[in-house]
């Protein structure tokens, strides 16, 4: 991936991740596995339209892949597309930074 679309990926996880609802999707189906979107929508007190909506954006986003199961989709998270994201803040780590001339 260049700098370019590395960058936009990056700005895509961030968005999507602003977002209180999506972060605790994203927590909830790594930790409980492949989902479908029903059993998501019934761990939360959203709308079914918000539900879809936020699971919408974390799939554009790279965060959750699905993969058809019959009538269902299953959803589960891409945890390499969250490298992009550990990448970025490892700047920030005092040990991983470079020394000072």
């Amino acid at each position: 991936m260049d700098a370019e679309a590395k960058l936009a990926a990056l700005d895509a996880v961030c968005t999507a991740i602003a977002h209180p609802a999506r972060r605790q999707i994203l927590l909830t189906v790594h930790l409980r596995g492949a989902m479908t979107a029903g059993d998501i929508a019934g761990r939360f007190a959203h709308a079914w339209p918000t539900t879809t909506r936020h699971l919408t954006v974390l799939v554009e986003a790279g965060l959750l892949l699905t993969e058809k199961s019959g009538r269902h989709r299953l959803y589960t998270v891409d945890r390499a597309r969250l490298e992009l994201l550990k990448e970025w803040l490892g700047w920030f780590d005092p040990r991983e930074a470079p020394e000072k001339a």
